[in-house]
C-alpha cells in the first residue's frame, strides 16, 4: 500500500508538482516497520501532504483511539492532520473541537445526523478570510462526499458550497454519475469572503465501488480476480487486491484513470480512502 500511494503521488505530481495527496486511516503506513510502528518511511511521508483519519476521539461516544493518536502525533511535524469524528450526541461537538485543536489537528466533527458526510454545518471552526494555498495553511475543512444526493441539480450543489467560507472543500468527483468540470471546480476555489481555498477530490483506492464509471455489469457473474471480499457494512463496495496491476490501472497511470480524471477536472488534490485495505493481508 505504501508503494501504491507513492506511485499515485508521483503520477499526479508529474502533471502538477503541488498536487495534494491525503491518505485516510492506516496512519501506521508512515513507518517502515508497520508491526512495531517504528522507523519513518520518508518516501511515503514525502508523497503525502497530510493524513486523514476518522474517529480518533469520538466514535459515537467518547472513545479515544490511543494507538492512532500516538502515530498522528509523530506524523504531525511533517504532515497536516485532518480528523473527522462522529458524535451521537451533538452536545459533545465543542469537546471534540477542543481535543483536536489541542493536538494541532484540523477537524470536521460529524453531528448525530451526518454520519454519511451529507450535510454542510452551519458554523465553521476558525473561520477566516486568508488565502489558503497549501494544506498547511488550512484551519478547517468541509468533508461532504455524500452531499450530491441532497441536491436536485449540480448547479444548486455548486452554488451552496461556493457560498461558504471553509478553507478546504473535500467532495466527490461525480454528481449524478457525471464528472464535475474544470468550470465547476474553479467556482469552488474562492471562499464567499473572497479568500482562496483548496478543493480536494475523494477517491477510494482500497475498495471497488459498484456505482463507479469503471464498474462492468458482467462482474456480477464473472468478477475480476482482484476483487477480494465483501466490505461489511457497505453493500456497494468490495475490498480489492490493491497490488494487482489491473486495479492500479483503474486508479492511475493513464488518461482514463481515476487520478487523471481528478487532475483534468482541476482539483488541487486527492483524498485516498481505505488505505487500510492492507489489513486484509494480515487478518483474512
Amino acid at each position: 500500500m505504501q508503494d501504491f500511494v507513492i506511485n499515485i503521488s508521483k503520477y499526479a505530481r508529474s502533471f502538477d508538482s503541488d498536487f495534494i495527496i491525503i491518505p485516510q486511516n492506516g496512519p501506521e503506513l508512515i513507518f517502515n516497520d508497520l508491526d512495531n510502528a517504528s522507523g519513518l518511511n520518508t518516501d511515503y511521508i514525502n508523497a503525502c501532504s497530510g493524513l486523514g483519519n476518522e474517529e480518533i476521539f469520538y466514535n459515537g461516544n467518547l472513545e479515544i483511539n490511543e494507538y492512532s493518536l500516538e502515530i498522528l502525533r509523530k506524523a504531525k511535524p511533517s504532515l497536516k492532520i485532518m480528523n473527522s469524528d462522529y458524535l451521537s450526541d451533538d452536545s459533545n461537538i465543542a469537546d471534540d473541537i477542543k481535543r483536536n485543536t489541542d493536538e494541532g489537528f484540523i477537524c470536521f466533527p460529524r453531528c448525530s445526523t451526518n454520519y454519511y458526510y451529507n450535510q454542510i454545518p452551519d458554523s465553521i471552526i476558525n473561520e477566516n478570510s486568508n488565502n489558503i494555498t497549501t494544506l498547511n495553511d488550512a484551519k478547517n475543512y468541509l468533508y461532504a462526499i455524500g452531499i450530491a444526493g441532497e441536491f436536485t441539480t449540480k448547479d444548486s450543489m455548486i452554488n451552496t458550497i461556493k457560498n461558504t467560507n471553509f478553507d478546504v472543500i473535500l467532495i466527490d468527483l461525480f454528481f449524478d454519475d457525471k464528472e464535475l468540470t474544470k468550470t465547476d471546480i474553479e467556482q469552488l476555489k474562492t471562499k464567499a469572503n473572497g479568500g482562496k481555498r483548496l478543493v480536494i477530490s475523494y477517491m477510494n483506492i482500497g475498495s471497488a465501488e459498484n456505482y463507479r464509471y469503471y464498474w462492468k455489469d458482467n462482474w456480477k457473474l464473472h468478477h475480476p480476480l482482484w476483487l477480494k471480499k465483501s466490505y461489511e457494512g457497505y453493500d456497494d463496495e468490495i475490498w480489492v487486491k490493491f497490488w494487482k496491476q489491473d486495479w492500479q490501472d483503474i486508479i492511475f497511470g493513464n488518461d482514463n484513470s481515476y487520478t487523471k480524471k481528478i487532475i483534468d477536472a482541476g482539483f488541487d488534490g486527492a483524498y485516498l480512502d481505505n488505505v487500510e485495505a492492507y489489513y486484509n493481508l494480515y487478518f483474512d
